[in-house]
């Protein structure tokens, strides 16, 4: 079996529950510019399908009876106001990092394996999240907004994480809480553990190696829902990963 060399994370909704802020800053983007739209929680689950916020309010607005067909520009425009928002709803309230994953990357960075984190959202908002929550330094590699050209479920931010780290196919695992984001990760080479996130429960990981609803910690083990030891309760630690990383390789 190839030895495991990198964790490579998603950010929203994997690290922690960070959308109902970016659903509250769009609405008050939405408000400011006075456009015919507000995202309610059933609304934005469905247009999570869609990778990036700029491209989420492209399709909104096409979707939209009356909506004004926006240039990309300034679709932009709106997203740049909409970051604004964001990052002062992120130091206003801060957010809590999901079970399990101070613990797992401070596990994995002190046995030297290196951590990535792989993201859609804008450089600004991973920054401000970093800084916030405490982890800015873990990560050897951040890899955020449209560093490359096309998102997930397109596996290149994946790719290109292989490429700058010097991975062979398998040497990483990803962690993810969407179906994009697994199947970026399966197609760039990885095996993917799946922590659904509040919006994303009920979307359908059939191909994850493993799939629990958190990563879990010593007083609140996660349950196994598919994958190594299912139907146990395990914390998952690098023990774990690196049997996720076996079944993958079987």
């Amino acid at each position: 079996m190839v030895g495991l060399k990198a964790l490579l994370f998603d950010l929203d909704g994997t690290l922690a529950e960070t959308e109902e802020l970016h659903r509250e800053a769009f609405n008050r983007a939405f408000a400011h510019f006075g456009l015919p739209l507000y995202w309610d929680q059933d609304t934005y689950a469905r247009l999570l399908w869609t990778t990036g916020g700029k491209e989420r309010l492209k399709r909104a607005l096409e979707e939209t009876p009356g909506a004004p067909r926006l240039t990309w520009e300034e679709v932009a425009e709106v997203h740049r106001y909409k970051t604004g928002v964001y990052l002062e709803l992120l130091r206003t309230y801060g957010v809590a990092l999901r079970p399990g994953v101070r613990r797992l990357l401070a596990e994995a960075q002190e046995a030297g394996v290196k951590l990535v984190l792989a993201t859609t959202t804008s450089p600004e908002n991973a920054e401000a999240f970093l800084e916030g929550t405490g982890l800015k330094g873990r990560f050897s590699l951040v890899l955020a907004g449209d560093v490359v050209a096309r998102k997930k479920p397109d596996p290149g931010i994946y790719l290109l994480a292989r490429e700058a780290l010097g991975l062979a196919p398998g040497e990483g695992v990803v962690v993810e809480d969407s179906r994009n984001g697994l199947l970026a990760g399966l197609e760039a080479g990885f095996p993917v553990l799946v922590t659904p996130s509040l919006y994303t429960l009920d979307q359908d990981f059939r191909e994850a190696q493993a799939l629990l609803p958190h990563l879990g910690d010593r007083d609140n083990p996660a349950p196994v829902l598919q994958g190594p030891r299912a139907g146990e309760r395990v914390v998952v630690d690098l023990d774990y990963v690196k049997e996720v990383q076996a079944w993958w390789s079987t």
